[in-house]
């Protein structure tokens, strides 16, 4: 049986764009070796990509995060560095318009994993949002999150998503640097 590991919005905009910030930056090669380790293994690997338009500004989510980021067809929207180097074509991509990824709830509802783990950014709003949607179109599977290689500008709100994944029965894995 296959695990799969989620790499959620691990973005030029959310590393070194208009949203980056300099945890983001250091997951980078942590990121990029679980990613070769599961290709190795032969397991299966989904990036969820933050996707916007240009009438982002008018949106629900702009109105309150007024940063244009993630733009399709932009640089921003692209993967980062060594993690965009370690993804094949054989990878899934999901693009989300928001914070969870509905696409990636239909995709799991099918599948027979032995675990998912998740990494990347943001923990207190993109990858709480999709660590739910992972337990919730597979209750039975254990849901991992490496704590090493996800991070928040704002630590306060990580230390309260780490808390709130536990009390959900998310399984924190690896030590925070």
């Amino acid at each position: 049986m296959k695990k799969c590991l989620i790499v959620v919005d691990y973005q030029t905009d959310f590393v070194v764009g208009s949203l980056g910030f300099s945890e983001a930056l250091d997951l980078e090669h942590k990121i990029a070796d679980k990613i070769a380790k599961y290709h190795q293994n032969n397991d299966d690997v989904i990036f969820t990509l933050d996707t916007h338009s240009e009438n982002y500004m008018n949106t629900q989510e702009g109105l309150n995060l007024p940063i244009a980021h993630c733009i399709k067809g932009t640089d921003g929207h692209s993967l980062y560095g060594e993690v965009k180097k370690q993804q094949k074509s054989s990878d899934i991509c999901i693009e989300k318009n928001t914070f969870g990824a509905s696409g990636l709830f239909s995709f799991l509802q099918n599948k027979n994993y032995e675990s998912i783990e998740i990494v990347g950014v943001v923990s207190n709003i993109c990858v709480i949002s999709n660590a739910v949607i992972c337990k919730t179109a597979l209750p039975e599977v254990p849901v991992y999150v490496d704590i090493s290689c996800i991070a928040s500008p704002n630590q306060e709100q990580h230390n309260a998503a780490l808390s709130v994944l536990k009390s959900i029965q998310i399984n924190l894995i690896g030590k925070e640097d």
